[in-house]
């Protein structure tokens, strides 16, 4: 009976662990996809880390958490950070560029304009502060 448990609790931890990889797959390809795309983003300012916020009218943690939040963040950081909303029905185009699936995503981006952190889903601004701060250090901004 105790074999067949353990045997049951590793399965369930190999397809856990199964999971974890396939997101952090996924988040690398969607991240290398924007970093190769043909047109550099516009969005970051020369030496200013960006934030590129993908949202669309009717999303609803866009408006409760996912803005509030970007706004909690660029109050703190002020003129050291670029925040860019951006659309997804108005420019798709744009969103398929850089393989956003759903609203809300938020792109870190270093002061170069390239792609650091991708976050699918509503993101707490704590979690925000850490990934700009991540690219700042990287760049001694």
């Amino acid at each position: 009976m105790n074999n067949e448990i353990l045997t049951r609790l590793v399965y369930a931890l190999l397809i856990i662990l199964a999971g974890l990889a396939l997101y952090r797959a996924a988040n690398w390809l969607i991240l290398f996809r924007a970093r190769m795309s043909l047109q550099p983003s516009q969005a970051a300012v020369p030496s200013t880390p960006s934030i590129l916020y993908f949202t669309t009218p009717d999303c609803a943690p866009c408006k409760t958490i996912q803005r509030p939040a970007i706004e909690k963040l660029k109050e703190s950081m002020g003129d050291r950070l670029t925040v860019v909303e951006i659309n997804a029905y108005e420019k798709p185009e744009l969103a398929k560029q850089w393989g956003v699936m759903s609203v809300p995503t938020t792109f870190v981006l270093d002061a170069h304009g390239t792609p650091r952190h991708v976050n699918h889903g509503a993101t707490p601004a704590s979690k925000l502060m850490r990934q700009v701060s991540d690219v700042m250090e990287d760049f001694s901004i």
